[in-house]
């Protein structure tokens, strides 16, 4: 599905503060991490509920590997526009929750970061469409980095093959995003390779690991904006 203007998703909020920068900045989607013990920019959830309650832009709250009925209370508590499912949430999961919850359920895939070897083509396209027909109603296409010895899924730092991405994101059949390595140096890049429905980003616009920047934000969001244009 590709867009007539891309939209601008920034993860990693970790407070009230940097989630109403992200509003004066013109971003569309401010992403909360919440409870993700391997995350540096995780909050708790009652820090996610004061950052979504004083947001006007629809919040994402991201989550790894929870079970349904925490999933459940945590969205409860939150009350976001979409929970975002980071981690090994087979299909199913999304399936029930699609049931349950009045939000919105998101679902990010991992491809390898851009100098892994290849992925498996077929498996993530049917990985994909296994998540659409169970009801995701927006996939994000991030990448994983194993380079430490220890798997991270998202907030990598690291950008896939975005000629790669690009297969998947213009073939999927819901909104789709693309995460992992953006700055406001290649953004534009990124949204004319890959023609995404939009973009996440996290460490492209901090100053440091869960603090902002705003001059780095700005810029971003002058370079998306201009290609929107």
């Amino acid at each position: 599905m590709i867009p007539n203007r891309c939209r601008v998703k920034i993860c990693g909020t970790t407070s009230v503060a940097d989630a109403r920068m992200a509003v004066d900045a013109g971003v569309d989607y401010s992403g909360v991490v919440v409870e993700v013990p391997f995350s540096e920019r995780s909050v708790p959830i009652k820090c996610a509920a004061d950052i979504a309650q004083q947001t006007p832009i629809p919040t994402v709250v991201l989550v790894f590997d929870r079970p349904i009925d925490w999933v459940q209370e945590a969205a409860a508590q939150i009350k976001p526009f979409a929970i975002q499912l980071l981690g090994h949430e087979p299909p199913a999961q999304v399936a029930t929750l699609k049931g349950i919850l009045s939000c919105e359920v998101w679902k990010s895939l991992f491809l390898p970061t851009e100098n892994d070897p290849a992925a498996d083509v077929k498996a993530i396209f049917a990985q994909m469409d296994a998540y659409i027909e169970a009801g995701a109603d927006t996939l994000l296409f991030d990448t994983a980095d194993f380079s430490s010895g220890q798997a991270r899924f998202g907030g990598t730092g690291k950008r896939s093959d975005w000629n790669l991405s690009a297969q998947f994101i213009q073939a999927c059949k819901v909104p789709a995003f693309l995460s992992g390595g953006i700055r406001p140096e290649n953004v534009s890049a990124a949204m004319e390779t890959v023609r995404p429905y939009g973009v996440d980003l996290c460490s492209g616009v901090e100053a440091s690991k869960g603090v902002r920047d705003r001059r780095k934000l700005e810029r971003l969001m002058e370079s998306a904006q201009a290609i929107c244009q």
